[in-house]
């Protein structure tokens, strides 16, 4: 599989979905089908490569277990919801609704670019496990600590009583989108072996994780959390002083000086 068959098959699945979703109006198949763009790529480029070694099975395996998280916890909580409110302003414009699909298809193939370049080496090296263990423990920080957010406000939201409230506990405490952090770990912790196995132009796999942290941090992830909820709570004084207290990104302590 080569990048230009990676892309291609990202947008025919991000496609595929997009028609059903614009057709039956439903907000059902948008996230889960963000999990499974990565699972059947990573199947594929695992199937279709010509190595088996440690570092190829362990990315392989981190890629599923991410997915298979993902993808269990977005599916549940559209089933709980039944709507997306980000597409409110989306889903009726055939042209504003795709093109968040294609930015899907093209962020996963951005995303996967180290994924690809490990799975596409032909030859790997042996790396004893004493250099694999800074990636492996990355990426597990970064899991353990999305699972985590990702639990905490999903059973805060499910409680009536917090319908109208922002997310203040937990570690929500501490950061105010934990769940970002950990995914810009996992996805470096994924990428940190190419270190030792890219060479000349291969380093720009890397644009992946590079890619997903800009993304989050300045496009589509944290900017519209962050008006969205200065729009529902700018006048709060609750709010304000959890905006001045709180790490934006970073788990950090809270600030006691403001």
């Amino acid at each position: 599989m080569t990048l230009v068959h990676m892309l291609l098959v990202s947008l025919a699945i991000n496609g595929f979905f997009f028609i059903l979703a614009a057709f039956l109006r439903t907000d059902i198949f948008t996230d889960i089908t963000y999990s499974l763009s990565f699972l059947v790529l990573v199947i594929i480029l695992l199937a279709t490569s010509a190595g088996r070694n440690t570092v190829q099975l362990l990315t392989f395996t981190f890629v599923v277990i991410w997915a298979l998280r993902l993808g269990s916890y977005l599916f549940n909580r559209i089933l709980h919801t039944k709507v997306d409110h980000r597409f409110d302003d989306k889903r009726d414009s055939f042209v504003r609704f795709g093109a968040f699909w294609l930015l899907q298809a093209i962020t996963v193939w951005a995303v996967m670019l180290p994924v690809y370049g490990i799975l596409s080496l032909d030859t790997v090296p042996y790396l004893a496990p004493v250099y694999l263990l800074p990636g492996a423990l990355v990426f597990l920080l970064g899991l353990v600590i999305e699972t985590i957010a990702d639990m905490q406000k999903y059973n805060f939201k499910m409680k009536a009583e917090n319908k109208s409230k922002f997310m203040s506990t937990g570690i929500w405490k501490y950061s105010r989108h934990p769940n970002y952090f950990g995914e810009m770990l996992v996805w470096w912790g994924i990428a940190l072996p190419g270190i030792l196995l890219f060479d000349g132009v291969a380093w720009l796999y890397f644009l992946g994780p590079v890619f997903i942290t800009v993304l989050l941090l300045f496009v589509s992830g944290i900017p519209l959390l962050e008006k969205s909820a200065d729009r529902k709570w700018g006048n709060d004084e609750s709010y304000i002083r959890y905006k001045k207290t709180t790490s934006l990104l970073v788990p950090l302590p809270v600030r006691k000086d403001v």
